[in-house]
């Protein structure tokens, strides 16, 4: 079971566990251009790779931040303009607004946000965690299978999204 635990030095009162980032990293710190290649991974095996640019910004409104995803395919570019909006900072709770009332709540442990959510039965579970100058970013996703017992309902991980992205241009 995860605890938060708080501990007292001169410089005031430190916590660990989601919101234990000083709100002044995250996501500030992440802000920037981001590129990277993004593997596509179905039942364990590599089926493609697509280039991908993130760019994270501030906007005006200094809880909001824009969170745009550039995936470079050749044959079927996308771009995916979101916003990262904080819900409670101290507690490391964001949201990401997809538009058009698409919210999915994100968790920040450290420097690694978590979410976890479900669409048309099927599970997806996304993460991003900042390690130096990278920003690791994957994506699961699996539908219900059986457990043999009513008290445990399992997913499969059928596919794997995953890009390791370097910082290209530091907006901080």
């Amino acid at each position: 079971v995860y605890k938060r635990q708080v501990s007292t030095q001169s410089t005031g009162t430190i916590l660990t566990g989601a919101g234990s980032q000083n709100t002044n990293t995250f996501p500030t710190s992440w802000e920037g251009i981001w590129e990277g290649t993004m593997d596509l991974y179905r039942e364990g095996i590599i089926t493609g790779t697509v280039p991908v640019k993130l760019t994270i910004a501030k906007t005006a409104n200094p809880i909001t931040w824009t969170w745009k995803t550039e995936y470079l395919s050749p044959k079927q570019p996308v771009t995916k303009n979101y916003l990262l909006r904080t819900v409670d900072a101290t507690k490391g709770i964001y949201v990401t607004d997809e538009g058009g009332g698409v919210e999915l709540y994100n968790y920040l442990y450290g420097n690694k946000t978590y979410n976890v959510f479900e669409t048309d039965g099927i599970m997806l579970t996304s993460t991003y965690e900042k390690i130096g100058n990278q920003l690791i970013f994957e994506v699961t996703s699996g539908k219900k299978i059986s457990s043999g017992s009513p008290l445990v309902i399992n997913y499969s991980v059928e596919n794997l999204q995953r890009v390791i992205f370097k910082i290209v241009s530091k907006f901080s």
